[in-house]
C-alpha cells in the first residue's frame, strides 16, 4: 500500500488539470471531470496504475442522492475518494435524464478532485467576482488547504505519504502542519 500512496503523491504533486471551459456569465474558467481524466492519462502507464469512477444511488426520498467514488489502483491495492451529490429534480429547463446527468458530472468532478487534491475554490460562486476585477486576479502557485483536504492529507500521511508533498501544493498554517504531523 505504501508504494501506491507514493505513486498517488507523485501524481497529486505533478498533475496539472487545465480549466478548459469558460463561464461567460461569471467570466471565469473552470475545470471539468474530462479535464482531470485527460491530465491523469500520462501517469497511468508510468506508474502502472488505473483510475475508475463508479456511481451508485444511495437515497431516493425525499431527494435522489448519488455517491460517486473515484479509485486509484495498481490492481492489488486501491485508494478511494468519494463525493455525495443530490439530484435537483426542480431544475427548470431540464428533463429528468439531464438532471441526473448534471449531478453525475458534478459528482465525478468532485470525487476526482478529492482523490487528486484539486482545489476549485476559485470557481465557487461565493468567491468569483462575476467579471469584476478578473484581470487583477492572479492565481498563486499554492492555495490554502481546506478542512476536507486536511482530512484527505491525514489519510495520505497515515498511509505512508510525506508531508512535503502536501506542503508543495498547499500553504499550511503552523496549526495545520502540527495537525498533520501528529
Amino acid at each position: 500500500m505504501k508504494d501506491l500512496t507514493l505513486k498517488l503523491a507523485d501524481v497529486q504533486t505533478k498533475m496539472k488539470a487545465k480549466k478548459s471551459s469558460y463561464n461567460s456569465f461569471g467570466k471565469y474558467y473552470f475545470r471539468k471531470a474530462e479535464d482531470i481524466l485527460e491530465a491523469i492519462k500520462p501517469f497511468l502507464l508510468q506508474h502502472k496504475v488505473y483510475v475508475t469512477v463508479n456511481e451508485e444511488m444511495i437515497s431516493f426520498d425525499p431527494v435522489p442522492v448519488m455517491k460517486t467514488t473515484a479509485t486509484f489502483s495498481d490492481g492489488t491495492s486501491a485508494i478511494h475518494a468519494t463525493a455525495i451529490v443530490g439530484v435537483d429534480l426542480n431544475q427548470k429547463g431540464m428533463q429528468t435524464s439531464q438532471q441526473f446527468g448534471a449531478a453525475s458530472t458534478y459528482g465525478k468532478k468532485y470525487a476526482l478532485g478529492n482523490l487528486f487534491l484539486i482545489d476549485d475554490t476559485e470557481d465557487a460562486d461565493a468567491t468569483n467576482q462575476h467579471g469584476k476585477g478578473v484581470a487583477a486576479k492572479v492565481a498563486s502557485a499554492k492555495t490554502a488547504i481546506t478542512s476536507a483536504q486536511i482530512v484527505k492529507a491525514m489519510e495520505f500521511i497515515a498511509g505512508g505519504g510525506d508531508i512535503s508533498a502536501i506542503k508543495s501544493k498547499y500553504t499550511l498554517t503552523p496549526a495545520q502542519e502540527k495537525q498533520l504531523t501528529k
